[in-house]
């Protein structure tokens, strides 16, 4: 066809094709202007009822006249009778084509459903309905003007709904409930298939999915789209309740026209232009922010994931210590190890401008380090290295690296020794020993955590001057203190607080240090002004410092009952690291204890969508109902916690008070005789089996056990002044137990 002659057109070049036609770019020999030329396929041509959607699409669309529609010139036939259209020639892209390189900026896929809306708005009012609104039939001028293409399948008043084999017209992913039924269209399926397409250009994945179309249908129609806010991190609450009301199955439920809808879309992005216009005036130029992805391991031996692992935190603690740089922390980042996802799909869903990504190969005392800064607007490569050096060299190239991107994105060390960027020990046997003591610390197990105890152990007796294997130390020793944890508070916090201090006396600006002094200022010493002393400081030496601002938090709702500024700390902390499950079960609990069930509801609920496997998230939602007196949706998820949770204490115990509250006293005494039985074989926190006792209102046992908790100084007792445990807040025995341990009220 190229160069071809069609009545006054001259084709040019292919621009594309999908099911019902081809497009070519072509020159108007008569206006001389550039036009698109559609065709339908020749085997097509012979159907008449094809040919009749064909001239209906012109038809629609020439009557339109509206910005937001594809301009149609004329509809003609080749002297073969191959009909074609001749529409305008524009400079862009498909929607489809942006997509495929990841989600979009919530702005920009808000701007153009808005222009979308928009051009339906009008077809609307025209009696017109497209009924096959999807990113392929979506045009995005180099202006950021919006077309929409493809009439061909629209409905015009009265007119076909069927193809003349009974099946219903449309791309499957974004059809209705009712076009996937084969019933009765009209509007409000428009309004459908553009909610899923807002939603596929803010996640990069599509609401409904099945690997065949009969599932894709049986999603479409049975199951609920998983949150977009579960999906990407700063999505707008208001966004998130377009979406869903457009996705609405039940067709009253829904958007009842497309004015609302873009009446909606408008305010919202009326709001976010002000929060931005806000945001520019308070802060400037907006603050550079960076992922480091993890290191992928090109050793011929895979045990040396430690090695790569380690690294990348290590990176990651580096750079946190530039001016005024947003660092995705650990967690979120190690969310994206070894899944093949676009590089801007990250950036969006970690809200961040830039990526560091790279590779290591280890081989004896060598090592090839491979290191990339990437731009995710674009995607172009803004610096990258190879280091080729020998196994000690590795301080010196973590250096280079946190210099490199310090440069490139004009930022500055903070008021630090540049020596002291990589808290590195020379030796490098010992720094091979802290990595691995870090990799076995990121499992988070009692059995992974003894595995670091043994490495950073090894670290230091190899290199006694090595600051960060003795934190290393203090923060294993801490864990196992924690409810998960398998170790008595008198035997791991003197052990955790030895190593710290003496972290403090090697390195004494080292953030880590002093989050495991707050934590025992918190949770041993019950001692609210060291724990603020302490976890202030950590955060005033690294901001990033995820863990300071959770202990900080756990500080203030528990020593002071302070929610607000706790909150507050948490939100910072859910910037920094947007996937943490951790960060977001503490928003839970936090609004537990401010008696907002339903807010501690939704952020368990969004845990539970991101990783149904995650027993603490089940967990949350078991209090979160139990607390809001809903029994059998709280026992219901309990069970699950429990047995994802491996029967973890602090499970059973909950589990049991909550089914002694509903009503289910046989099962509650089976949870409690569980623990019992149990304590006479491992360390369980005395605090979980008085906590079993309390649902039944079994009080004197529970303050027996509660008394043999004091005496081991178990930090779990905290928990219970600021739970809503309100049948025990009257008892003097209860007020006794606060002021014993120091509580003045």
């Amino acid at each position: 066809m190229i160069n071809k002659q069609i009545s006054h057109y001259k084709i040019l070049e292919k621009l594309g094709e999908g099911g019902m036609g081809v497009v070519y770019k072509a020159e108007d020999t008569k206006l001389k202007r550039t036009v698109a030329l559609k065709f339908l396929p020749p085997e097509l041509t012979r159907d008449a009822e094809a040919k009749k959607r064909f001239i209906h699409e012109a038809q629609a669309a020439s009557a339109l006249d509206h910005p937001n529609v594809c301009t149609i010139y004329e509809i003609d036939e080749t002297n073969d009778e191959q009909s074609f259209i001749a529409m305008a020639y524009y400079e862009g892209e498909i929607l489809k084509d942006k997509i495929r390189k990841g989600p979009l900026k919530i702005d920009e896929a808000v701007d153009i459903t808005i222009q979308v809306a928009q051009g339906l708005e009008r077809a609307h009012k025209k009696g017109i309905v497209h009924r096959d609104i999807k990113p392929a039939n979506i045009f995005v001028t180099d202006d950021g003007i919006v077309k929409i293409l493809d009439f061909g399948l629209a409905k015009l008043s009265g007119k076909t709904r069927l193809t003349k084999t009974g099946s219903t017209i449309g791309t499957v992913a974004y059809m209705s409930p009712e076009q996937s039924r084969g019933k009765e269209l009209d509007h409000r399926t428009d309004i459908w298939s553009l909610g899923v397409v807002l939603y596929e250009m803010i996640t990069g994945q599509f609401p409904f999915q099945g690997e065949y179309d009969q599932a894709v249908i049986y999603s479409i129609l049975n199951e609920d789209p998983e949150s977009i806010s579960t999906l990407r991190s700063q999505v707008p609450d208001q966004l998130e309740n377009i979406v869903t009301k457009s996705l609405k199955k039940d067709l009253s439920d829904r958007y009842q026209d497309m004015h609302t809808l873009r009446s909606d879309l408008q305010k919202l992005k009326k709001k976010m232009d002000h929060m931005e216009m806000k945001d520019s005036d308070e802060k400037g130029d907006e603050s550079p922010s960076i992922a480091v992805i993890p290191f992928v391991n090109m050793s011929a031996d895979p045990e040396n994931e430690y090695f790569s692992d380690g690294l990348t935190e290590e990176l990651i603690n580096a750079l946190t210590q530039l001016k005024d740089l947003r660092v995705v922390a650990r967690t979120s980042a190690f969310a994206f190890k070894g899944k093949e996802i676009d590089i801007r799909e990250i950036g969006n869903r970690l809200n961040v401008q830039k990526v560091l990504e790279g590779s290591v190969r280890k081989a004896v005392n060598r090592i090839r380090i491979t290191a990339q800064l990437i731009n995710i607007k674009d995607g172009y490569h803004l610096w990258s290295e190879r280091y080729d050096r020998d196994l000690e060299d590795v301080f010196a190239i973590q250096d280079e690296i946190a210099r490199e991107i310090a440069n490139k994105l004009k930022t500055k060390f903070r008021e630090r020794k540049e020596q002291e960027i990589v808290s590195a020990s020379p030796n490098v046997d010992a720094y091979e020993l802290y990595l691995k003591g870090r990799y076995y610390f990121n499992k988070f197990s009692p059995e992974w955590i003894n595995r670091a105890i043994e490495s950073f152990s090894e670290a230091i007796a190899t290199d006694p001057e090595f600051a960060l294997a003795y934190a290393g130390l203090a923060e294993a020793y801490v864990f196992l203190s924690t409810p998960f944890g398998a170790l008595e508070s008198t035997v791991a916090m003197p052990k955790a607080k030895a190593a710290a201090e003496k972290a403090l006396e090697l390195s004494p600006n080292l953030s880590e240090a002093y989050v495991v002094l707050g934590a025992i200022a918190t949770f041993y010493d019950w001692d609210r002004k060291k724990a603020h002393k302490f976890l202030q400081q950590s955060i005033t030496l690294n901001p990033n410092n995820v863990n300071a601002r959770l202990w900080y938090e756990l500080a203030l709702s528990l020593l002071d009952q302070d929610y607000d500024e706790a909150l507050a700390q948490l939100t910072v902390a859910l910037d920094l690291d947007p996937l943490n499950l951790l960060v977001m079960l503490r928003m839970g609990y936090v609004y537990c204890y401010k008696y907002d069930f339903d807010t501690a509801i939704q952020y368990f609920n969004k845990i539970v969508h991101i990783d149904p496997g995650y027993a603490a998230g089940h967990h949350g939602l078991m209090e979160g109902y139990g607390l809001k007196g809903e029994y059998e949706l709280a026992i219901t998820e309990g069970e699950k916690a429990v047995e994802l949770g491996k029967y973890g204490p602090p499970f059973v115990a909950i589990l049991g008070y909550i089914c002694a509250r509903g009503g289910n006293q046989k099962r509650a005494k089976e949870l409690q005789s569980m623990l019992l039985e149990r304590s006479k074989t491992e360390p369980i926190s005395p605090f979980w089996i008085a906590v079993s006792y309390m649902g039944s209102n079994e009080l004197d046992d529970m303050f027996e056990w509660l008394e043999k908790a004091y005496e081991q100084r178990d930090g779990n007792l905290l928990y219970l002044f600021a739970a809503p445990f309100d049948p025990v807040r009257g008892d003097p025995r209860f007020i006794a137990l606060r002021k014993k341990m120091g509580f003045k009220k």
